[in-house]
Order: C-alpha cells, then structure tokens, then sequence
C-alpha cells in the first residue's frame, strides 16, 4: 500500500512538472472576433471567390469536343470524351469549387456592413462598404450561373432543376439536404443578385477630376475618397459593366435549346437587350476592337501600359499580367521545345472558310483540295499552325515524307491530328530549357467579342437577321463587321446571300466556334445549342502532297449528356434529384 502511494505521488510530480510543455500551442486560425475587426483579413473572405474565377485559366476543354484532341494520354478530358464521363468523375464539375466561393460570398455579405472599412475615414468606410457589397453580390450571381452551365439539367420526371440555392451562413444546425430549386428560380436568383450589385459598383474603376463626375448615389463625396475607393487601381475588380456581360451570358445559357425547350422568343429578346446594353455603351458595331482577334500576341499584350491608362479595348474583363511560359511549353511543337499537347482536329481546320468567305463546301468557294490550306480566312493560320505554316520565324512540317520532329506521332509529344495550336501562344518565348524565357499573358474573364457574338445570335433569333431592336445594328451588322475584321474579302458576298433565320444561325455559331475557339466555350456551346456531341475527330495525314483524313478518336457521348450530372457523392449525401441518364 505505502508503494503505491509513493507510485502515485511521483506520477504527480511528475505531470506537474510538465503541464506548461502539455499545454496546446496558441491556434494559429484567425478567430471571427479578429476577422470583424481587421477590414484586410475580411477583405481576405471576398478574395477567396476571386481566386475561384475557373476562367483564371486556360482549360482546353475542346479536347473532349471535335475541335481538338491531346497527346497526353492521362488527360482527363480524354477519358471523358473517350467514354469515362460519370458522375463520378467529371473534369467539368464546377460544384466544390462555385459553392465554396459562394459560401465565402454568403460570409462576407452577413458582415460587409458590421465592418470599419477605414476606421481613419467613415466617408471612405461607407464608400468601400457599397463597393465590397457591390462585388460580392456580382460574384455570386456568376458562380450560380457556372454551376448553371455544368450541372444544371432535366431530372427523371423532365422537370428542368437547377442546384439548391443557399444564400446564408451555413452553421452545424443547417439543414444540408436543401433539394435543388428550378432552373428557372436559379435565373431568378442571378437576376437579382446581378441587379442588387449594380447599385452598388461604378461603371467602371476611373479616378475623376470633378464633382460634375460623381455619380448621384455620391454626390456629396470628396473626389480624393472617391478616387481612393472607385479609382484606377482596382480596374480589374467586378464593375457594373462587367455585371452587365454577365446578365448578357446568364440570359443566352437560359434562352438556348436546351435551357428554353419551348422556344420562348421572349428569352432571346431579353438576351439581346442585355448584350446590346453592354455594347451600345462603346459606339455598337463601330466599337469592334480592330486588334481584338489577336488579343493575345506581343505587339497587343505588350502595348497595355496601365500608367498611362492604356489598356485593350478588346476586353471587358481581364485578370492580371504575369510573365510564365507554361502554355508555350505545353502546347509548341517539338522542334520548339514545346509538348504539343492541343492538337486542333480537321474538324475544326474545315470549319474556317475560304478568304472570300464561302464554306470550303460551297462550290463558289473556289477550295482545291490538292492545295487545302491556300486562299484560307487568314484565322487559320493566325490561330492553327498547319502543315508548311511559319511560327517563331520558323517554317514546320508535320508532313510523313521526310518527316521531322513536328511530324504525326513522330514523338509521344508531336501532334496527332496533323496540326498544332498557334492561338494564344506568345511566339517571342524560348521554350529551350538551356535558354528559357518568360513574356506577359494574362487570364481573359470576358472579351467584346464574346459580347457581339451573343448580340448576333440572340438578335437572329429574336427579330430575324436584319432586325435592329431598339440598339440600331443587326445580327448581319455585328457578324459583317466580324468577318471584316477577321481579313474576310470585301464585298462579303456569301454573307449578303443568306436571308433565311435558319442560314444565318448557322454562320453565327461557326463565326463564334472560330472566334472563341480553345477558350473553353465550345463544349457547352454544343450542349445548349442540343447540336450533335459525337461527331468523330479527324486529324490529316499528309505524304508525297497527298492529303488522307483519319478518324482519331470516336466521342462516346448520349443524348442525356447534353447536361452535366450532379455529383455522386452530393446525390447520395444531400439525397439531390440526379439528371435524367446519369
């Protein structure tokens, strides 16, 4: 007994002596008392949706379309257009990454106004208050619509859902089995928050010099606040005309095949008031960036000098300039020390028509297939390097006869198709890892150009292709002007002999299939637009100048896979309806 006594009298000495080392260490974790009171770690809160932007990068997704295939043969967009798309595995999903953001968002906006934005100001603290409110409400209508686009979809019923809307905090008591609302009250929603942060942001982020200049909402403020909240430097941040091309790009999803199975006009006319609303604001028609189809080239990129207040008219929203190589690394042939990973299919070489704007299919169009890439739309060239085309003031072949590095499956890194991406790679970088360089790009949000082509197609289907609305410009003006630009030959004669609804929606979807290709909308496009998903991609063989087209890869897609699922584990989880086939 007296032993275990002494036993038990050491133990206590002993774990007094260390209960300082047994204490836990101070958490590292920012408490919401420290959040609330420090207006930059908020701020943190809303940042955290920015970096969720998913057009922060290129993702090539017309690798699982026609226009394009990969040599790299973990890709997932392979395997999904291959015949692995599930639920399960879904390199479209946009779930995880759009409800965090969003419940970043939901944080932010239940304690925007709780917070001192400039305890040294209360005028600036106001200022930044409807600003920070202003973004975050913009944000979350552009993550719902993202979540629109990838997972929205009919259930077995045929009712057309859209996902649970969740506007507020999420606390352990909150019931997490909220069924998924209506496509259309998702729309609803969008709407709203879209319009809400309207109110609340600038046009655009521009210091002024008068009081004349302030907007009535801040009449009474001081032009230094002003500028300190609305200024220059936040240029890049969400402002109402950037909500304005969001409505526009909500509004075609939902008027589309797909999303408006009963043809409402209504909804196209909606879709054309909110683009043309966004263009009649720089001139309509006559605001067509001249440069905006090489938007990403040296001579465009490097001109952008922010100190001067010179930036690209082609965009609308850009995010930063930061100097890398990556894409070219990925994407140049071999023999410019590059991977060749995009490989444009004939698919899409045969969708660029000739200089004089006829389809390569047209008999008017003078096309010699012997000599298949002569009198092409100089798109072509400037966005596919074909066989004999020149990139880096170097010529390449991808030619079998006599072949090179950069010619068909010589390497696990050449192309397959025949063909490699031009489009979007700076040419002025080296590749070569023993004297590697850097050049500037930056991630596109969204492009005039995207804006002029949802105009042409909403307004085609709304008033026909020579209607005007209310903006004065036609679906034909804004595809006329297009296609001048592109180096089209004047007259557009092809262009002036389509007449027909019919006709000229099909030239508007091959002019944004060539405009905005490997820019990540020809996938959905195929799907809102209910077109054919498996269309087999080709690529071109080419030995002794005879030209021999092969099909590459088959597209394993269904009918129901016009919409994206919902995922497996939220199906089981959260007991969500699935979409139909899923």
């Amino acid at each position: 007994m007296n032993k275990n006594i002494w036993v038990l009298v050491l133990l206590a000495a002993m774990f007094a002596g260390c209960k300082k080392e047994l204490a836990p260490l101070d958490d590292n974790h920012l408490s919401q008392t420290r959040l609330s009171s420090n207006p930059y770690f908020e701020e943190g809160i809303l940042m955290n949706a920015y970096t969720r932007l998913p057009t922060a990068n290129y993702s090539f997704s017309e690798v699982a379309t026609d226009d394009a295939v990969t040599n790299d043969k973990a890709n997932g967009f392979l395997f999904m257009a291959t015949g692995a798309w599930s639920a399960a595995n879904n390199p479209m999903d946009q779930w995880n990454n759009s409800y965090t953001a969003i419940m970043y968002l939901n944080l932010f906006l239940q304690q925007v106004d709780t917070i001192n934005w400039s305890p040294m100001n209360q005028n600036v603290s106001a200022l930044f208050r409807d600003r920070l409110k202003g973004e975050a409400l913009g944000l979350r209508g552009l993550f719902y619509l993202n979540l629109l686009q990838a997972h929205a979809g009919n259930d077995m019923s045929g009712q057309l859902l859209g996902v649970p809307i969740i506007t507020d905090v999420l606390t352990p008591n909150t019931d997490f089995k909220k069924p998924r609302n209506t496509f259309d009250e998702c729309m609803k929603q969008i709407y709203n928050d879209l319009t809400e942060a309207e109110k609340y942001l600038p046009l655009d982020y521009q210091d002024i010099a008068s009081t004349s200049q302030l907007p009535s909402r801040y009449s009474a403020a001081v032009i230094a606040d002003y500028n300190r909240v609305f200024g220059s430097v936040d240029r890049q941040r969400l402002s109402a005309r950037i909500v304005k091309g969001i409505r526009a790009r909500a509004a075609l999803l939902a008027a589309s095949p797909a999303f408006n199975p009963q043809g409402d006009a209504a909804k196209w006319t909606d879709a054309a008031n909110y683009a043309g609303d966004v263009l009649d604001r720089i001139g309509g028609v006559s605001g067509l960036d001249p440069k905006g189809a090489l938007f990403y080239t040296a001579t465009n990129v490097n001109a952008i000098n922010l100190a001067s207040n010179i930036d690209q008219k082609e965009m609308l929203w850009r995010g930063s300039i930061a100097t890398s190589n990556n894409m070219e690394i990925n994407n140049f042939p071999p023999s410019l020390f590059g991977n060749g990973r995009v490989n444009p299919t004939q698919n899409l070489v045969d969708a660029f028509p000739m200089a004089n704007g006829y389809p390569i299919t047209d008999p008017g169009s003078g096309y010699a297939a012997v000599n298949p890439y002569a009198g092409r739309d100089p798109r072509l060239k400037n966005y596919i390097l074909v066989n004999g085309g020149t990139m880096s003031n170097k010529t390449f072949y991808t030619k079998t006869d006599n072949p090179t590095s950069d010619a068909v499956n010589f390497l696990p890194t050449s192309t397959r198709t025949g063909y490699y991406l031009r489009k979007l790679l700076r040419e002025d970088v080296n590749a070569d890892p023993t004297s590697s360089s850097v050049q500037k790009h930056y991630p596109v949000h969204m492009r005039y150009t995207e804006l002029f082509l949802t105009y042409a197609e909403a307004a085609n289907e709304a008033w026909g292709p020579d209607g005007v609305g209310t903006h004065g410009y036609s679906a034909r003006n804004v595809i006329a002007a297009i296609r001048k630009r592109a180096g089209i030959s004047q007259p557009d004669n092809y262009l002036a002999s389509i007449s027909s609804r019919e006709d000229m929606r099909t030239l508007i979807r091959n002019e944004r299939r060539l405009e905005l290709s490997f820019e990540g909308f020809r996938f959905w496009d195929l799907r809102r637009w209910k077109q054919m998903l498996t269309e087999p991609a080709e690529g071109v063989s080419i030995n002794n100048n005879i030209y021999t087209y092969n099909i590459l890869e088959n597209r394993q897609y269904a009918d129901y896979m016009y919409y994206g699922p919902i995922p497996y584990n939220e199906v089981l989880r959260a007991n969500l309806r699935q979409n139909k086939g899923w």
